[in-house]
């Protein structure tokens, strides 16, 4: 593929190893870095965009998912990119299969919640009959970050978001000591709480949400 080519290319004659190594602190080396700092990687990624629109427009999803397996975050950070552009208007069935290896590959909080958020809920938007069934394995897995994006899919639904559901997904990991989990917890309840304080702020008293949850849910909540 010329793109993703062209892609290593632009980006490895803008790597800078200085910024890389406090980049690769700061997620706990789980991932290696070329030190290009978000605006430039987007502008560089914008550029080469340019002369490929075409490729693009015909192949995305397997570019995103090659990119997503290149070793460099950045490459990763691309993918999604590209993935939330290309792929607003254009959900089909199986982007399921691509989502969940998204999300379970080099898996992070920068990049699953990315996902989770923004390309995940937009398919669950267009499909909303896929919602139980996709959740509720995504919730029963063994994989934390699936775990994850059951409880904060919604986080784009703003008004609209289903709090019987999110609830559903609060209690059935309530008790987890993973950290990424309570986190998420609050998270979401937070998000909500903009639009049903009163709810939320019910909810929270009613349940014995571990102590990070609980706090992160009502921090907007006078």
């Amino acid at each position: 593929m010329t793109f993703i080519t062209d892609l290593e290319k632009k980006m490895q004659q803008n790597c800078n190893r200085e910024l890389a190594i406090p980049m690769e602190n700061y997620m706990k080396n789980n991932f290696s870095y070329l030190g290009i700092k978000t605006d430039n990687r987007r502008e560089l990624l914008k550029d080469v965009c340019q002369n490929h629109k075409l490729e693009i427009q015909n192949d995305f999803r397997t570019i995103c998912w090659k990119l997503f397996q290149l070793k460099e975050r950045e490459f990763h950070q691309c993918a999604i990119d590209i993935l939330m552009k290309e792929i607003k208007k254009k959900y089909i069935l199986k982007d399921i299969q691509l989502i969940e290896k998204m999300l379970t590959n080099n898996s992070w909080w920068d990049s699953v919640d990315t996902i989770a958020k923004y390309i995940l809920g937009g398919y669950l938007n267009k499909f909303p009959d896929q919602i139980m069934a996709i959740i509720e394995r995504f919730s029963n897995s063994n994989n934390m970050w699936l775990n994850r994006s059951a409880i904060i899919f919604q986080l784009s639904y703003k008004e609209k978001t289903n709090f019987d559901l999110l609830k559903s997904e609060c209690e059935k990991h309530k008790d987890s000591n993973e950290f990424f989990i309570q986190k998420a917890i609050g998270w979401a309840l937070r998000d909500y709480s903009r639009f049903n304080p009163n709810g939320v702020s019910e909810y929270v008293h009613s349940t014995n949400l571990k102590p990070l949850s609980k706090r992160e849910a009502l921090r907007n909540i006078k």
